[in-house]
């Protein structure tokens, strides 16, 4: 992580949006993180699905986010202070300015009200402006169809090349690569 980048991380605790905002994700959000990402509706479209324990966690934390390679955020809705999700870049490469998107919604009555979308605009803005990315990956499931729609629909394209095959739950699913550049 170049020096730019890492001042811009110690700047910036919150991402404000229209009906939600990102705040940083701390040590005390641990319980709520494995919660959610050990909830089946959040799991069926990880690709990694085996259960987060606290520990697994605490670990993520610190060979992850406290070194910089990760950079993960709270969802949480303007209206209440609710908490819903997390979203989080990951594999963060500061040679070639590129980060990967990850998103999670939790709370199950969050999903289809379009938090997603405007988290995943509010992280784009803030990948390409004030991490000073050229370019941002994702991986998603093919069967997610409604999460490619929405990549799409936000200027990602897929590398079919880079796609590929994994064994989850006992069945073959494709995983998709996407990414976007800056424009």
């Amino acid at each position: 992580m170049t020096e730019e980048q890492r001042q811009c991380i110690e700047r910036i605790q919150r991402i404000e949006g229209e009906r939600v905002y990102l705040r940083r994700m701390t040590e005390s959000d641990t319980d709520k993180i494995v919660r959610w990402r050990n909830m089946p509706h959040v799991v069926e479209h990880f690709i990694y699905r085996t259960e987060v324990t606290h520990e697994d966690h605490e670990k993520w934390l610190v060979e992850q986010v406290e070194t910089g390679r990760v950079e993960q955020f709270i969802i949480v809705m303007r209206e209440n202070d609710r908490e819903i999700g997390s979203q989080y870049f990951s594999h963060i490469d500061p040679i070639n300015y590129s980060a990967e998107f990850g998103i999670f919604i939790g709370e199950k009555d969050a999903l289809g009200q379009g938090f997603g979308t405007e988290v995943l605009h509010l992280a784009l803005r803030y990948a390409f402006e004030e991490m000073k990315l050229h370019e941002v990956t994702l991986r998603v499931l093919e069967d997610n169809e409604r999460a490619i729609r929405l990549y799409e629909s936000c200027g990602f394209k897929i590398c079919s090349e880079l796609s590929r095959e994994e064994l989850l739950d006992g069945s073959r699913k494709r995983i998709v690569f996407m990414k976007k550049g800056k424009d």
